[in-house]
Formats: structure tokens, C-alpha cells, sequence
């Protein structure tokens, strides 16, 4: 057993004592105590090595798949478990029975007040990819949830007051999603090296919040990103198991939900189900990270290269057999399976652009229904009622009892095949204008960004960026003008955009589009591909003080 200290644990950053939010008393000296740092070091000491070697093995399987004599398959290892039809995830948790309208957004208070008092059934509540994880954001993100769950989170600025339409108990179900296995908190170092960002986002809010959220009638519920083998999925239920020993709860108590957003997890959602079963409470429909991963785990294979974002849809092969298979399997499993975000936000401006989007989301929405699904995402409070106009025709609260009879094979799930696709000069400038504009704002710290009238999350970034090394790699033709694209070319138009950009960025010179450029360029020439944008940044946002704070006096 890892002993319970705080030796050799630094603290590079001030724990601020004086409350941000009146009339709330709350600090972040209520959420740093001596007990909670405990318990995230614990179960960073306990779990790390694994957590190190899990993120080894993805690069491992990269590598097998670069060599082109390896396919992703279902694992032969694991057949026991799919082919096993007795098993079955948990039954439904209080608050997580309807839910088929999910709202998601960071952890800023305002949004949060503006989440919880939208008409939905549930929050995902973002310390992940609609989050620029500085500092501030993090630590006042778990700031503002200690005093969601205590109904303390009412507060006023110069421009409006900020007020819950009830108590806590009775608004929508929380569930927050942390920082995935790839990130690390640099704030906090443990034996000399940065906390787990997943340990750090999950203990901080379970240890202060388990059992109060029992207390109102929910629970300590969880998403889950990033993964991409069944194994991650266990760490994580062994993760669970010592966080509820450890603070005296019945395992079995936190309910996670698995966002199957990689590609090669995609080929593992039974198991992790089976891995989770205790905890589980479904999969969802990632599908922009999903559609990020194809790319970048298949990346260097000719056979997969994919036409502009715009072409690549919910019905594109690939991305409606994920669908399918993971409905099928999750409510063989009698667990929920979510749908995807829609990512509109209103035209305030234009009535025709507003219809025109309102009515796209309509009809994603109920292809949804139709496949399945258990619910939805949306990203902004107005379309919550159009979610909500098409999930009340499943007539109860959920759909688990539906198993469509479908049957996808390991070649339906990599058919990356678009009939008519075609990647275009617009298509490159679109992949820039997005990924310069997200970067930018990531870089100034906010990581839920309207752009187009869609609010853009590190993921849609993260799509722009691997199509245009995809694109640059394997020199593909334009369509439009004949011309291939190079990173001469790609070079180029960026240089353009961050020029026109930068020019008309509302906060003038001190806009970052020349640093996000400057990250950006080496990505899309094919110079470099890091894995993640969010760790390819994450140093510029870090702001660390030199002497640590004195841990003993907590």
C-alpha cells in the first residue's frame, strides 16, 4: 500500500484564500486541503506507472499500423467476452435513468448557472476539450462545482445576476468529464513529476462532492475520453474501487460513461463495458474526436485519406457502422448509448442561417433517435428544446430495450471510402482559419469557441490540423484547381490567414495568432505530428512560481 504523504509533493502555484464569487465564502484553499491533496497523490502514487505504460502501448500499435502488415481487428484475447451474452452493465444510477438531453461547457460559473437552469436532463460539465486548462480554470472549475452541489453557486456581475431556478437537487444531473490519460497537471508535481491531469480532475472533485451528491439523490457520475484500449478502461475502475474504499462508499456507486471517440477503442467497446461494468453507464458518440483519430491512426496509410471536413458526415461509412455497432452493444450490455454534440449555436442576426442551421440539427437529431440512441448533446441552451421535441417520441426514458439487429464487421469500421470526395482550396483554408482561430483563444485561455456560428472545441481543431498533414503527406490533388497540395502550399495560405486574422482580432496586438502559427506550421507541412494539440501547447499556459508553497502549514 502507497503511503498517504505529501513528502515530495510541490505546489507551484499560490492557494488563493479569498472567495472570487460573492456571496459565496468558498476559496481554493477549501478545495487544496491537506486531506484532498492526500488522496489525488495517492492515487497518482498508486496508478501512474500504469497509467505511463498504457499511453507506451498506443504508440506501439501507431508504429504496427505505420508498418502497413498490421490491421486493426477485434482482440482475439477478449472473444470470451463478446461472445459471453450473460453479462450486463449496472442498473440505471438516480439522475442518469432519462437521458436524452445532454447538455456540455466548461466549468465557467456563469455557464454552469446558464447549464444547470437550461431544460435538459443532464450536464456534462467540461474540465476537458471545452476547456483551456490553465491554472485558474481548473482549480475555480472545481471551485464552482463544490458550490453547485451545495446550491452556493448564485452570483451577481456588473452586467447580471447569475441565479439557479431551483435547488441542486432537483436541476439537471452533473457529470463531469476530466482531462484525459495523455494530459498532466504541471502545478502540482509528485515525486518530481507532474500529477496525472485525470487523477488530479477526478480525486479533487470526488473526494469533496461523493457523498453530498448521494445526499441530494444523484451521485459521483463521470465521462471518460480519450481512450483507446480496454485496459485504460480498467485502470480506471481500479481507480474507482480505492477512491470509494477510501472514503468509506459502496463500489459501484460512480457511474462513468466512455466516449468512444478513438478509433481503435472502437473495436473494444464491449470490453470496455465489461471493464467498467460496475460503474458503467454507457458509451457515447464522440464523434469529432472519432473522426481525429481515424486520421491520425491511420494517417500514413494511402488508402485512408479523407476529402474535406464538410463531405465527411454521420453517414459516411465509417462513421455509421461506429454508430450502429455501438448502440447495438450497448444496449445488449442494458446500458445507454449517447449521441453525438450539436455543435450550433443560434444566427441571432439572420433568420434564414438560423433556420437553416436549427432545421440540420433537427434532422441529426432524429437520425439518432431512429438509430437508437439514448439521447443527445448539445452545446447551447437554445437547442436543447429541438433535442428534446425529437427524444420525447421514444415514449419512455430511454431506448436500452431497442437492439437493432445489425452486424459490422473490422472492415466496416476502417471504410474510410466517400463516394464523391474531394479535398479543395477551401477545404485547406477552412482546416487553418479553424485551427488558427481555436489556438489562439486556447493560447489566451478559453477552449469553448464560437467560430462560424459552431462553438469549436479542441477537437474540431484537432480534425483541421491531422487533415492537412494527412493532405501534405500523401500529396494530394485539389480538386478545383489541379495543384497539389505541399507544404510550400499549406505554408503559404497560412501565413495568409494569420495576416487577416490578426488584423481584425477583437483584442487588437495582443491577439497569439502568430504563436499559434508558429505551433501550427511544423504540423501541417508534415515537418511533425504530435499527438495532441492541447500537449503540443500546454507549456505556454503553465505559470508556475519558483519556490513552492510550504504544504506543511495546510
Amino acid at each position: 500500500m502507497v503511503k498517504v504523504s505529501l513528502d515530495n509533493v510541490k505546489l507551484l502555484v499560490d492557494i488563493d484564500r479569498e472567495p472570487q464569487f460573492t456571496p459565496s465564502k468558498t476559496t481554493v484553499a477549501d478545495i487544496l486541503t491537506k486531506e484532498a491533496l492526500e488522496f489525488v497523490v495517492l492515487l497518482h502514487r498508486t496508478f501512474n506507472g500504469r497509467r505511463k505504460q498504457l499511453l507506451e502501448n498506443r504508440q506501439t500499435v501507431q508504429k504496427k499500423l505505420d508498418s502497413g502488415s498490421y490491421k486493426l481487428d477485434f482482440l482475439p484475447e477478449t472473444a470470451k467476452i463478446r461472445d459471453d451474452p450473460t453479462w450486463q452493465g449496472n442498473i440505471l444510477a438516480p439522475g442518469l435513468i432519462d437521458r436524452s438531453t445532454e447538455i456540455t461547457g466548461p466549468p465557467v460559473r456563469n455557464m454552469l448557472v446558464n447549464a444547470l437552469n437550461a431544460p435538459v436532463t443532464t450536464y456534462m460539465t467540461d474540465f476537458e476539450d471545452s476547456a483551456s486548462p490553465t491554472w485558474n480554470n481548473q482549480i475555480y472549475g472545481q471551485v464552482n462545482l463544490y458550490d453547485a452541489v451545495r446550491d452556493q453557486i448564485d452570483f451577481s456581475t456588473p452586467k447580471k445576476q447569475y441565479k439557479l431556478n431551483g435547488s441542486i437537487r432537483d436541476l439537471p444531473t452533473l457529470i463531469v468529464r476530466p482531462r484525459g490519460w495523455h494530459m498532466v497537471e504541471k502545478h502540482l508535481y509528485v515525486d518530481d513529476e507532474p500529477i496525472s491531469a485525470s487523477m488530479f480532475d477526478f480525486g479533487l472533485y470526488f473526494f469533496h462532492n461523493a457523498h453530498k451528491l448521494i445526499e441530494i439523490g444523484k451521485g459521483p457520475y463521470f465521462y471518460l475520453p480519450k481512450m483507446e484500449h480496454h485496459l485504460e478502461a480498467k485502470l480506471w475502475n481500479d481507480i474507482f474501487n480505492v477512491s470509494q474504499d477510501y472514503i468509506g462508499m459502496p463500489r459501484g456507486t460512480i457511474r462513468a460513461t466512455v466516449l468512444i471517440e478513438t478509433l481503435p477503442a472502437a473495436f473494444q467497446m464491449e470490453e470496455i463495458i465489461y471493464q467498467l461494468r460496475q460503474h458503467s453507464s454507457g458509451l457515447n458518440c464522440g464523434r469529432w474526436d472519432y473522426i481525429f483519430s481515424t486520421i491520425k491512426r491511420l494517417r500514413n496509410l494511402p488508402g485512408h485519406v479523407l476529402p474535406d471536413r464538410d463531405q465527411v458526415t454521420m453517414t459516411s461509412p465509417f462513421m455509421n457502422a461506429y454508430v450502429k455497432r455501438l448502440i447495438n452493444t450497448c444496449h445488449r450490455r442494458g446500458v445507454h448509448a449517447m449521441g453525438g454534440m450539436a455543435a450550433q449555436i443560434p444566427i441571432k442576426d439572420d433568420p434564414v442561417a438560423n433556420e437553416k442551421a436549427m432545421t440540420k440539427v433537427r434532422k441529426d437529431k432524429i437520425r439518432e433517435l431512429t438509430n437508437g440512441h439514448d439521447g443527445s448533446w448539445v452545446a447551447h441552451p437554445a437547442l436543447a428544446p429541438i433535442c428534446n421535441e425529437v427524444f420525447v417520441n421514444m415514449g419512455t426514458r430511454n431506448q436500452i430495450h431497442f437492439v437493432p439487429d445489425v452486424k459490422v464487421s473490422a472492415q466496416d469500421l476502417v471504410n474510410t471510402t466517400i463516394e464523391g470526395g474531394k479535398v479543395t482550396t477551401e477545404g485547406i483554408i477552412q482546416n487553418l482559419d479553424i485551427g488558427l482561430q481555436y489556438m489562439e483563444a486556447w493560447l489566451r485561455g478559453s477552449g469553448c469557441v464560437p467560430i462560424n456560428n459552431l462553438m469549436e472545441d479542441a477537437a474540431t481543431a484537432e480534425v483541421s490540423r491531422c487533415q492537412l498533414h494527412q493532405w501534405v503527406k500523401h500529396g494530394v490533388t485539389l480538386s478545383d484547381t489541379g495543384e497539389r497540395v505541399t507544404p510550400q502550399l499549406t505554408a503559404k495560405i497560412l501565413k495568409e490567414q494569420v495576416d487577416r486574422l490578426s488584423a481584425s482580432s477583437p483584442v487588437g496586438s495582443r491577439n497569439k495568432f502568430a504563436l499559434a502559427a508558429k505551433y501550427f506550421l511544423p504540423e501541417i507541412t508534415g515537418e511533425k505530428f504530435s499527438e495532441f494539440l492541447t500537449t503540443l501547447l500546454y507549456d505556454e499556459i503553465v505559470t508556475v512560481k519558483d519556490k513552492p508553497t510550504d504544504l506543511s502549514k495546510l
